[in-house]
């Protein structure tokens, strides 16, 4: 293990990558966990555990190309905080990747599971490469080499990962493929978000995407808004963005403009959301759809609508965006797509938003579900699926709500709060060892 020196004020020490426009993931979490410390009066001494990751693996993981040539990536694994149950946490494999990155999504699970009241923990895992660029069988041995590397800290009582982003269910089998070797024995419970033929759970892959929607129809309620032909602007059209595309279409709001890295498309009259897809599913990207014009992605938060949804990567709505925004509500799909700064101007313009540890717990949810059916061993129905990721995601909903309007504050400062109140009566029962 490949130890991250820590300092008392959080700071990550020798992983000091920040993204290219400055935005610092990391750092945008400690504000965070601060800001929830203050408004609920945390311990002192349980504020500073929040602060600094419990664990950090940091990892070469060296792959024989398909040339013959050796390749050698970097990888992680960070537990954040693990109080309340065993790291659960996705797999990303993207060039943007880095340890703080990691740790800040680590930190966001521990919050995102405490939200929604399920006993995990938080934790988060990746590799920095560009998965567009391997071949099938060079991902599946950077897949097998990485789960390798950080195999000490997997297991159904201690780290449970799952898809993230350019990671999908064939990622997850190859993991699971890779510690039951190592262990000898079969161990389902090890992995979530995996096929159904290992094990997988009915209704996972759109999870994310339905407790999404579920929350746009809690905030709509809320605030006495209309749902339908409501108009929704979307940023990414991924497999998180376009299930949620199709489920907002369905409901009867109109879809009016969607970005993805290709580019942007707009239609003020509403996309056709299936032939959209097709589009996408023939030629990579929105860009050049027919059904609508082309717009700048940098316009895409300047479109009249009254939602928006950033549902790409961390980062993406800055303070400029924000100030451009036309949407009354922001319900975040994504993890940490708002700046703490663009938060801030948000809710000075009266914005409401959903956040990310709210909005889209419906994934880790479902892989609590998952999760508890291989411990099990008996495979849960799609009913049941459904009906509990529903209560979990209204009961959450309801909690934050009514903890925004006890505190006065915005849905994200409640959301935090609340999980951090949620983690500290976990710490103040277990007490501190030794």
């Amino acid at each position: 293990m490949t130890a991250v020196s820590r300092h008392p004020d959080g700071d990550m020490g020798a992983a000091t990558e920040v993204s290219k426009d400055g935005y610092d993931p990391w750092a945008a979490v400690l504000q965070r966990i601060d800001d929830a410390a203050a408004l609920v009066g945390l311990d002192p001494d349980v504020h500073c555990m929040l602060r600094i990751p419990k664990r950090v693996l940091e990892v070469s993981v060296p792959v024989r190309m398909d040339s013959g040539h050796v390749e050698v990536f970097t990888g992680w694994r960070i537990h954040h905080d693990t109080t309340r149950g065993p790291a659960k946490g996705g797999i990303r494999f993207h060039s943007g990747t880095t340890a703080r990155e990691v740790a800040a999504l680590a930190a966001d699970m521990t919050l995102k599971t405490a939200v929604v009241d399920i006993p995990f923990g938080g934790g988060k895992g990746g590799v920095r490469c560009d998965p567009r660029t391997l071949s099938l069988a060079e991902l599946e041995r950077l897949t097998r080499r990485y789960t390798f590397e950080i195999s000490s800290l997997l297991g159904p009582d201690t780290d449970i990962p799952a898809p993230d982003v350019n990671t999908d269910e064939r990622v997850m089998a190859w993991v699971l493929d890779t510690i039951d070797m190592l262990h000898g024995r079969s161990l389902p419970g090890t992995v979530t978000g995996k096929p159904l033929a290992v094990g997988g759970m009915r209704l996972h892959s759109g999870a994310t995407a339905s407790g999404v929607v579920r929350c746009v129809r809690a905030v709509f309620a809320g605030l006495d808004m209309e749902l339908a032909r409501a108009r929704v602007v979307l940023q990414g059209f991924g497999k998180v963005g376009a299930p949620l595309a199709f489920l907002l279409w369905s409901a009867g709001m109109r879809v009016v403009a969607v970005a993805d890295l290709g580019g942007a498309v707009y239609n003020p009259g509403g996309l056709d959301i299936g032939l959209l897809s097709d589009h996408v599913t023939a030629t990579g990207t929105v860009a050049a759809f027919d059904g609508g014009q082309p717009i700048p992605s940098s316009e895409l938060w300047s479109v009249e609508a009254e939602l928006a949804v950033p549902a790409a990567l961390e980062g993406a709505i800055d303070t400029d965006d924000a100030s451009k925004l036309t949407a009354r509500v922001v319900v975040e799909a994504a993890n940490g797509p708002t700046t703490p700064a663009a938060d801030r101007l948000l809710d000075e313009r009266g914005v409401t938003v959903v956040p990310d540890i709210l909005a889209n717990a419906g994934g880790v949810t479902a892989s609590y579900f998952e999760w508890a059916q291989s411990r099990q061993g008996y495979a849960w129905d799609e009913d049941l699926v459904a009906t509990r990721l529903g209560r979990t995601i209204d009961d959450a909903f309801a909690a934050v709500w009514a903890k925004s309007d006890t505190l006065g504050v915005s849905m994200r400062r409640a959301a935090g709060a609340l999980a951090v109140q949620r983690v500290a009566e976990a710490i103040a029962a277990r007490g501190l060892f030794p």
